[in-house]
């Protein structure tokens, strides 16, 4: 199997710190060199397995689909739009680019983040948009076959349209949140 420069380089980054987080200090805040991951993971399998990075909220974990990922930046704090959704923190400029970031915590309705240094903006393309989501932390990439996924349970909540399904993996549960719901079309547009 061959893995994508981001999970070489987030592996690395975990190697060098002993740890599955990702050290806010080592995360660059606005020098211009962050790097830009675009990776595919290829199996054997008919059906290909899902690379996913996780990362937490709080004692919650959650993962995306690492494709979506396109970098992984230090708070950087965000300049306010009137009359924005009160789970858009605001806009930041991104290389010349003004992208959108989400306060994920708050958008999911587990409260409102305050940022602080320790926290990151994961920069997904979404809908052909760059946005940012504000975590806590970035935890780890990881390998899961697609038969792994089990659906959300159904309890009758519209909040439930954000997850795509629910990983159980080494005694935990991890939920794979489905970013095209998570950003709204007026938000995505707003990068």
């Amino acid at each position: 199997m061959q893995r994508a420069s981001f999970v070489h380089q987030l592996t690395v980054v975990k190697r060098d710190m002993g740890f599955s987080g990702i050290d806010p200090e080592r995360v660059d805040r606005g020098s211009g060199s962050n790097h830009s991951y675009r990776g595919t993971v290829m199996t054997d399998n008919a059906a290909p397995a899902l690379e996913l990075i996780s990362f937490c909220i709080g004692e919650q974990e959650f993962c995306i689909d690492v494709k979506t990922v396109r970098e992984i930046r230090g708070w950087t704090p965000a300049t306010p739009i009137p009359h924005a959704p009160n789970y858009m923190r605001g806009v930041i400029n991104l290389r010349g680019a003004i992208m959108p970031v989400i306060d994920l915590r708050n958008r999911l309705g587990l409260g409102v983040t305050i940022p602080e240094t320790r926290h990151v903006i994961v920069v997904v393309e979404c809908r052909d948009r760059l946005a940012g989501i504000l975590v806590d932390a970035v935890s780890e990439t990881f390998t899961v076959p697609r038969e792994s996924l089990q659906p959300a349970p159904d309890v009758g909540v519209e909040e439930l349209r954000y997850i795509q399904a629910i990983i159980s993996m080494e005694n935990r549960l991890i939920t794979y949140l489905r970013m095209d719901d998570v950003f709204p079309a007026q938000v995505s547009e707003a990068a």
